[in-house]
């Protein structure tokens, strides 16, 4: 075997075994996750535990509900602030702009990715949450303002992504269309946007994945009631942030249930990736340019 090809199969080898090694990691996790959740579904019951009204350890009484209906609201608001901006700025950047305001807001949006969960919580916290309170008359803890806060964290995801996806249209599609005497936002509008539209869904999962799974600005700024909501300025609580507010001092069934609910977390999860990934597959543009 020559060293080239002895090279390529070491190579090769480990990405296989880089790969397996990664799957048998999240197989792992996964299995440990649903065998301590798996005593509540047991004891409580998965439906009772899944449609339960109450969440109230003292009395084991367990249900996710409304907290599932709280994180589900507080995504939603996030996605429908969020994904229009993000588009809209995708398109700017990569249509519109100039080189020189497209090299200006690059490195701004990546910056805004990097800032840690807990500034963009406190910042809800000390500025959204008293002006929900002063102007439309709640407690400010509520899904407006997890919704607003998640809807800043995942812009620059879903704007990254969409910009990436509307670059890497071929340019012959455009020259094509503007040689045909279309407008530039005809163009934009009915080329370039739909043949980008796979990739801007793909920046649309990553940024609802996100949304779903934050949970410290969520903790500071949702309110943390467990209760069904009856509009957007009611409190609420999320999976991630009663995970994460009851994990340091559970014990018993009690341990178990918030195991439980990171399996109804993921659940929800995977649910709304496949239809998402429906989504994207209805829309795929083939290479003759029809859509699917």
């Amino acid at each position: 075997m020559s060293k080239n090809k002895f090279s390529e199969f070491l190579i090769e080898k480990g990405l296989l075994i880089t790969a397996v090694f990664s799957i048998f990691i999240i197989l792992v996790i996964l299995g440990f996750i649903f065998i301590e959740g798996l005593p509540t579904f047991q004891e409580v019951g998965f439906f009772q535990f899944l449609f339960g009204l109450d969440w109230a350890p003292s009395d084991e009484l367990f249900g996710v509900l409304p907290m599932i209906v709280g994180t589900l609201c507080v995504t939603l608001l996030s996605l429908i602030i969020a994904v229009p901006l993000s588009i809209l700025c995708a398109i700017f950047m990569a249509e519109v702009a100039d080189e020189k305001v497209r090299n200006f807001l690059k490195p701004v949006i990546q910056t805004l990715s990097g800032i840690p969960s807990v500034v963009y919580g406190f910042f809800g916290l000390v500025v959204l949450v008293p002006f929900v309170r002063t102007y439309f008359g709640c407690s400010g803890f509520s899904i407006l303002t997890a919704g607003i806060i998640l809807a800043i964290m995942i812009l620059p995801t879903i704007i990254s992504v969409s910009f990436d996806a509307l670059c890497s249209v071929p340019q012959v599609y455009k020259e094509a269309s503007l040689g045909l005497g279309a407008t530039n936002w005809q163009t934009i509008k009915n080329i370039i946007f739909p043949a980008a539209l796979p990739g801007i869904i793909t920046a649309v999962i990553l940024g609802m994945g996100r949304a779903v799974g934050e949970t410290l600005a969520v903790i500071m700024v949702a309110g943390n009631v467990s209760q069904i909501p009856n509009s957007i300025f009611a409190p609420v609580r999320t999976l991630t942030s009663n995970i994460a507010l009851e994990m340091s001092y559970a014990t018993g069934i009690h341990y178990n249930s918030l195991f439980a609910t990171a399996v109804i977390l993921f659940i929800i999860i995977v649910l709304l990736l496949i239809i998402a990934n429906y989504i994207k597959r209805k829309y795929k543009l083939d290479i003759g340019g029809e859509t699917l």
